[in-house]
């Protein structure tokens, strides 16, 4: 079957650019082992991605919860701490950076603030790199929802049907595929064993090249004038 031709890629960033999401699992593990309780990874996938799926405090003795305003605030400065000597996940810089180009728009689409987004793309020197990022700040609905989707494609000029959305999570492809764009999952080993259906293109082992990433996808780039 011929590849579908795209114009633009449109990226998550929690997980999938910057891996957050396992020092926070990680971070929230210990605090429920502390507590002799233990963090489920399947409750905590269902989080993954969106706001509100997956209540963690819930799982905690009475006690525990009572502290919630002070330990969130401790729980944050541990898994910030953590991601400042982070790297970003291996390969993905040398794809953004390829996209341009190679004729392609770039977009980003996360259901996290325009703060937190910000911090990490100015840390990580990559905020020149997108021509739009829409984020929960933007939208009335997060992922699953595709309205963050709809809107990053929106302000860059290019129909859904010729995207490609680059996610690691069910709720961020959900969200793609209802947007009605292409979509090609990266996980990591918080969201490999979510139940991705086996029709969606996946990476597991990583980012490597730009092609490599069209070509998994099943999607091609716009011939460039001789």
């Amino acid at each position: 079957m011929p590849s579908a031709e795209i114009q633009a890629l449109i990226f998550d960033f929690d997980g999938t650019i910057f891996d957050t999401e396992t020092p926070e699992f990680t971070h929230w593990q210990a605090l429920y082992t502390e507590h002799g309780r233990e963090l489920n990874l399947e409750d905590w996938q269902r989080g993954i991605g969106t706001w509100g799926a997956f209540d963690p405090w819930a799982g905690l003795p009475g006690h525990v919860q009572a502290q919630r305003d002070t330990l969130q605030v401790a729980l944050r400065d541990r898994v910030h701490a953590e991601l400042q000597d982070a790297d970003l996940r291996r390969g993905v810089r040398g794809v953004l950076e390829a996209v341009a180009p190679a004729g392609l728009k770039l977009g980003l689409a996360s259901s996290s603030d325009r703060a937190w987004i910000d911090r990490w793309l100015t840390h990580h020197g990559l905020r020149d790199l997108f021509a739009t990022t829409a984020t929960q700040d933007d939208v009335a609905r997060v992922k699953p929802d595709p309205e963050l989707y709809l809107l990053a494609a929106r302000t860059l000029g290019v129909r859904p049907e010729h995207c490609l959305a680059v996610e690691d999570s069910l709720n961020g492809a959900t969200a793609a595929v209802a947007a009605g764009m292409n979509v090609i999952v990266v996980p990591h080993d918080i969201t490999r064993t979510q139940p991705f259906p086996p029709t969606w293109p996946r990476l597991d082992q990583g980012f490597s090249t730009l092609d490599d990433l069209l070509r998994v996808a099943g999607v091609h780039a716009p011939a460039r004038p001789a």
